[in-house]
């Protein structure tokens, strides 16, 4: 049962410290829980309980997102994340909590559950809206200074002679309603004729937390595993049945002989790599036979789930053994983790990856995912689908494409054309011989601006835990990766308006009202 609670007003002066005092309202934590919608996210976090009365009060989604949020934000285990809230207040008022409590809000294993609840498309939508109202804030922000300078200009015009005005006329800056110029100007502006903003691309491979995979590792790990599914279902017949012979003693001393030389050959690997697949065959055959008299009932979920991703771990490195390669379809490099792929980046400080593929658009500083694949893609196919998504978040499309080489296909050249729009990167075929200034002034301020997208993957890495997607199942970790980028998001508004406070005090400084009231305040004194 889950009740709303988010559309109560709550102020940060009500938090009640038992032992006195009252929070900071400037404190990071009290401004974040003010900008994030919490009302929008126990909206969409309602919809994932069953609508009943009876049962116990689920916890709010405050307490939820609040949790995940201050895990990812610091960097913390979900045990140390429910300890560090237990001791601080501020994480207890970003959290909704109305009191300080020396009590833990919850238990720890509560966190996997908030995370699967939550999922990556909440998360998303949160994280879009918040970029929406941004972008709302500074184009309001832009009309009302477009409308202070034309309050001016009219003072000033009307202190200016007829000839003057009639100059202004001639140079179009002032249009008399219903004009033909005035219409033009209206179409214009149109969101189907005008196109604004610029959109910067890239993709980037989010790593999971799993062991560097090899093919002779991987067996090993899958023969262990399958000796003890047969020690499970063969416990029913101890003393009936003579138990099976599986070598396991022969196949860990086979694989060690390989494992611990610091640097074996490949045909030392190969011949090592055609035992175990013998041993976990045999393995496979044995457990075909036992169930045959036992049941796969007696398997736990995770023993089962194993023995299914041990059959096709199998399948693929029989093949990948048989032609003698190293790449099959869907390869699995984790048993614990079969949805991880390996991606190939070709990157200086690793050329393989594993994790996630993940596409994300940069508008304005502010980022938001695109397309998320497990498997490996061509980031350049994503490109239609995240100027449409632009287009229905702002009414428009963008003015320029800022993106990597891939993307300057045939396809996306002629779509971007057909819009309008200019898409970044040198031209197709053999380079001029005499290049234009112009577009080598152009291809370097490009350049400059497209670095914004690698300073977001560089601090989502360094900083916060894109690095590294500890969360161990498909959901939770897609879940985790959209965090980064809300928290991503949620940072830069922080600074956003930690710059705008700055930027009036430094107006308020300058506008001599501190040497007035200074001045007020000497005399007050003598």
């Amino acid at each position: 049962m889950y009740k709303k609670t988010e559309h109560q007003l709550t102020f940060v002066d009500d938090f009640f410290l038992p032992f006195g005092g009252k929070l900071n309202k400037e404190n990071r934590w009290v401004r974040l829980a003010e900008i994030i919608p919490w009302w929008m996210a126990e909206e969409k976090y309602a919809k994932s309980f069953k609508k009943k009365f009876k049962g116990e009060k689920a916890y709010s989604v405050r307490i939820a997102l609040g949790a995940l949020y201050i895990k990812e934000r610091l960097g913390l285990s979900d045990r140390e994340t429910v300890e560090q809230i237990t001791e601080n207040p501020y994480l207890q008022y970003f959290i909704g909590l109305p009191e300080f409590q020396e009590k833990a809000p919850f238990d720890h294993s509560l966190m996997t559950r908030f995370r699967k609840r939550l999922g990556a498309n909440i998360i998303n939508e949160l994280n879009e809206w918040i970029v929406l109202e941004e972008q709302k804030r500074q184009l309001e922000e832009a009309s009302k200074e477009n409308d202070n300078n034309d309050d001016q200009d009219h003072d000033d015009d009307d202190h200016d002679d007829e000839d003057r005005n009639d100059h202004y006329h001639d140079r179009g800056d002032l249009q008399p309603s219903g004009s033909d110029s005035e219409k033009h100007s209206t179409e214009s502006a149109s969101p189907k004729t005008k196109n604004r903003g610029k959109l910067i691309l890239d993709a980037t491979c989010a790593p999971a937390d799993i062991a560097y995979p090899t093919d002779l590792g991987l067996l090993n790990e899958a023969r262990e595993k399958l000796e003890h599914i047969i020690d499970v279902l063969h416990e029913p017949h101890k003393g009936k049945l003579r138990k099976p012979r599986t070598y396991r003693k022969r196949a860990r001393k086979d694989y060690l002989s390989v494992a611990k030389q610091r640097k074996a050959g490949a045909r030392k690997i190969r011949k090592a790599v055609g035992k175990q697949l013998g041993y976990v065959k045999r393995d496979l055959e044995i457990i075909k036979n036992l169930v045959s008299q036992s049941s796969l009932s007696l398997l736990s979920k995770d023993e089962y789930r194993q023995l299914l991703v041990i059959h096709e771990l199998y399948r693929q490195q029989a093949e990948m053994y048989k032609k003698k390669t190293h790449r099959v379809d869907h390869r699995i490099v984790s048993i614990s983790q079969p949805h991880v792929r390996p991606i190939v980046r070709g990157k200086a400080k690793a050329n393989v990856e594993f994790g996630s593929k993940v596409a994300i658009s940069v508008v304005d500083g502010y980022a938001l995912i695109e397309h998320l694949d497990w498997e490996n893609y061509n980031e350049g196919t994503t490109l239609k689908e995240s100027v449409e998504n632009y287009y229905n978040r702002f009414g428009f499309y963008p003015e320029a494409i800022l993106a990597d080489k891939i993307y300057r296909n045939r396809n996306n050249l002629a779509y971007c054309k057909s819009l309008g729009i200019r898409l970044s990167g040198p031209r197709l075929g053999r380079p001029s011989r005499t290049e234009d200034k112009t577009l080598e002034r152009v291809a370097r301020q490009d350049a400059s601006e497209r670095n914004a997208v690698e300073g977001k993957f560089g601090e989502g890495k360094r900083k916060y835990g894109l690095g590294l997607i500890r969360a161990r199942l498909q959901e939770t970790s897609e879940t985790v990766v959209a965090l980064q980028f809300f928290i991503l998001n949620l940072e830069r508004k922080l600074r956003v308006l930690f710059l705008k406070f700055l930027h009036n005090t430094i107006l308020y400084f300058k506008t001599g009202l501190v040497s007035d009231s200074f001045s007020k305040l000497q005399l007050f004194i003598l």
